[in-house]
Formats: structure tokens, sequence, C-alpha cells
């Protein structure tokens, strides 16, 4: 039986985790995804311009002032279950077209590599998680975006994967990626439209930060 939808939104949701968040990059998301959407503890942050969340959602085991959420009407979904993570409930409760996540990355390692893990779990949609310094989101079948020259491009496969690209200084073509194997990091763009195509959904895309934008819109395109 599948969960039920707790939250659903025409438009692409920031999903906000606990740990640390630059402001200036979250105000970046909700330009882009302007429904807001905590993951537990999340629900702490106080958001931008007088935003409220539409929804928390968690097994609330770290999510300090639950009664002030609801005295301002954000309606809060306890998951008990512990087989999955807070970003993962969010992610299987939320209909949206796109996540961008915020507060996954940097901090606790284990939660960092959860995050990442749960992008490919929850392959079938688009999700962009934003740290300090990157982002990371799951390669399409196919992808294509314009990269100034020079700009890092690093490949993390979770899983055995091959696939073939254009437009980077070392090429992917006929390499198996593994994550106990072969890994991408630190390629880089040649300038011009990068193009890049992978046999099964296991290749991670970290860039940096300041491509949100580019970034979303070829996922909504892919």
């Amino acid at each position: 039986m599948s969960p039920p939808t707790l939250c659903a939104a025409a438009e692409p949701v920031t999903l906000v985790g606990a740990g640390p968040i630059d402001p200036r990059h979250l105000e970046a998301a909700l330009a882009i995804a302007p429904v807001a959407v905590a993951a537990d503890g999340g629900g702490d942050l106080a958001l931008p311009g007088g935003r409220r969340f539409r929804a928390v959602i968690g097994d609330m085991d770290s999510l300090a002032d639950p009664e002030r959420l609801r005295a301002a009407g954000v309606p809060i979904h306890p998951i008990p279950e512990q087989e999955t993570t807070d970003l993962e409930k969010c992610l299987y409760s939320v209909e949206a077209p796109l996540f961008v996540g915020l507060g996954f990355l940097g901090g606790r390692i284990d939660h960092h590599l959860a995050a990442m893990n749960a992008l490919v779990k929850f392959a079938a949609v688009p999700v962009v998680l934003v740290g300090d310094e990157d982002l990371c989101f799951l390669c399409p079948p196919e992808l294509a975006i314009d990269l100034a020259a020079g700009t890092r491009v690093s490949l993390f496969p979770m899983g055995p994967v091959r696939g073939r690209s254009e437009g980077l200084l070392w090429p992917i073509d006929g390499l198996a990626f593994d994550p106990t194997g072969r890994i991408g990091t630190s390629n880089a763009a040649t300038g011009g439209v990068v193009r890049m195509a992978f046999d099964a959904p296991r290749m991670l895309v970290i860039l940096p930060v300041d491509l949100l934008g580019p970034v979303v819109d070829r996922l909504r395109g892919a």
C-alpha cells in the first residue's frame, strides 16, 4: 500500500532540513521553489519574508517548538516509522514536480550520505540538494546544460553505471563507474553545452551552488 499524500503542490517545493543553511541559498531556493515544507527539525527555522511552511513532516524527534507552528496554522504530520529518514518521508508524502532541499548537506556526515542515497531511492522525481559550496542531483537519463569553461563538474556513482559525454575536459565515454572503483570527481567543462547520458539512474552530479537556477531549469525540462 502506498503512503498517503500529505501535501501537494503544482509548483516546485523547497524542503528544509535541520542542518546548516545559508540564508542566501534559502532565499534563492524559495524564489525558484516557493512552497516550503519542513523535514522535522527544519520547522524551527524562521522563513524569510514572513513565509509559512505548508507542512512539517517527519518522526518529530527533533522539532523543538511544534506548538508555535500549530498556532500559526502549519499542519504537522508525524510519521513514526524508522525505516526512512525525514527527507525520505517528505519525498514520499509530498507531491510536487521538483524539490530543492536545504539543510541536508553539511553538518553530520551520516545525514549527508543518507541524503545522497535518497536521491537514488527516489529517482522518479527531480531533487536538488543545496550545500554551502555545491549542489547535488541525480542525473536524468540525458542532461544538457550550458557551463562556462573551467566549471567544476564532479560525478559520483551510487552503483555500477556507464555513460557518455560532450563538453567535458575528460570525456567519460566507455568508462565503467562504480563507487568501489572508478569515480569522476573534479572534471571540468570546456565551455558551452555539456551533454551527459547514463544507462542507469545511479550517477550523482555535483556542481557549484550558484548554478541552482540553470540546474532546476534543465531538470524540469528533462
